[in-house]
């Protein structure tokens, strides 16, 4: 049954029966109540990990602690199979909290659903996903220095011995979380000899991992991401290579899950924000009872575009459950059009929302701290943009539109 999503304030969990205020939808029963307990406590902390640009410590404890990322892991491998439809819901409940915790949660999801879907069924992809299940986070490092972003492109290779032993040096200029992962999935080309896109997904455990920092996260927002440059040299195991390719990979499951999971989140910060717009219009209306107040007008258009925004994440979140398993379909020019227009349009519009409802707010609003202030949604909505370029999707778009028709 899909029912309202809360309105709740800034230092209150979210409850199932609170009134109807905004346009997103609750997080499905099962998930609703273990979600509200982490959403709380990554409130508490939001400020702390944003003025401080450290890991959202406590809000990845309380997810492993909940099962929040263990979630997806199918039931048929004793987890709770949570559909992309669950998962995007609980993101927008953390995106509303803390965008830093909700942006660790999308990111984790979009890596271990490789394991199952791609992994295969070797001793290394087999444990991994028993770590998942009792609670392990999962970081990536799929781009290099010299590549641009290219997530698609490796410089780095995967050298083999004879002993069935393997060695990788990545040179990443970001690694989101990678002091609080249980495990790194890095791109690599398949051999020294392979072409700069033959790649493939290794599995990077701590105990086989080296990370040297090489550049500091001191950004505008998203600041708990903690998103560091680091040179990873691993040496491993062969059967920690995942089964497919990484374009396969790539295709199917992180393109488009790690769009709809980030629209998602984006989703959560601009809902947050238009409930501080409604409080403050509420609040309005109480100084001055029979009159309309000024943001009123203001605050329903922001409604009206939240709603837009809230249907089109939903739209694609269904859509991948549907053909989650038509690998046909989501390797299409086609499908991949859709999955980037998404990331595209929601990191465009979420600035937008945001800034409507500061607006709306006035000016404390504007304000750095308190309760009715959206600064940092304000500087954490504009990371949406720039993390993987809009424009070198666009780039991409411009050559898989002259390969397919409508992508509706």
């Amino acid at each position: 049954m899909i029912v309202p999503v809360l309105e709740r304030p800034t230092d209150a969990p979210p409850t199932p029966t609170s009134a109807t205020t905004t346009t997103t939808t609750t997080v499905p029963d099962r998930f609703a109540a273990r979600t509200a307990l982490v959403a709380d406590i990554a409130a508490r902390f939001a400020d702390e990990v944003d003025r401080d640009a450290r890991p959202p410590r406590e809000a990845i404890a309380a997810m492993k602690e909940h099962g929040l990322l263990a979630a997806a892991v199918p039931t048929e491998l004793g987890g709770e199979g949570a559909t992309l439809a669950e998962l995007s819901v609980i993101a927008t409940e953390l995106g509303r909290s803390c965008a830093a915790t909700a942006m660790v949660f999308a990111m984790h999801q979009g890596q271990v659903m490789a394991l199952w879907r791609h992994g295969g069924v070797s001793c290394g992809v087999t444990t991994m996903i028993e770590a998942v299940r009792a609670g392990a986070l999962v970081a990536s490092s799929t781009t290099e220095r010299g590549i641009g972003g290219d997530a698609r492109r490796s410089t780095c290779a995967i050298e083999p011995d004879a002993a069935g032993r393997i060695r990788l040096r990545k040179d990443a200029p970001v690694i989101s979380y990678a002091t609080e992962a249980d495990a790194v999935f890095v791109t690599a080309r398949r051999s020294l000899d392979a072409a700069a896109s033959d790649q493939r997904l290794v599995i990077c455990l701590p105990s086989e991992t080296t990370l040297t920092q090489t550049s500091t996260w001191d950004t505008l927002g998203l600041r708990g991401t903690c998103s560091n440059g680091w040179t990873l040299d691993a040496e491993t195991h062969e059967d920690r290579v995942l089964r497919d390719d990484y374009a396969t990979i790539s295709a199917r499951t992180v393109l488009p899950v790690s769009h709809v999971l980030w629209a998602s989140v984006w989703l959560g910060i601009a809902a947050d924000a238009a409930d501080r717009a409604r409080r403050a219009v509420r609040k309005q209306a109480r100084a001055a009872v029979g009159q309309t107040p000024p943001g009123a007008l203001r605050l329903a258009e922001l409604l009206v575009d939240l709603q837009a925004l809230a249907d089109t994440v939903r739209h694609a979140a269904a859509r991948f459950d549907a053909v989650a398993d038509d690998g046909a379909v989501l390797e299409s020019s086609s499908y991949a059009l859709a999955a980037n227009a998404l990331k595209i349009g929601a990191s465009e519009r979420v600035t937008d929302l945001v800034s409507k409802a500061m607006r709306i707010v006035g000016i404390a609003g504007f304000a750095a701290t308190g309760p009715l202030s959206v600064a940092r949604h304000l500087r954490d909505a504009h990371g949406a943009a720039v993390m993987v370029s809009n424009d070198r999707l666009l780039q991409n778009d411009a050559g898989l539109a002259l390969m397919t028709g409508a992508i509706l």
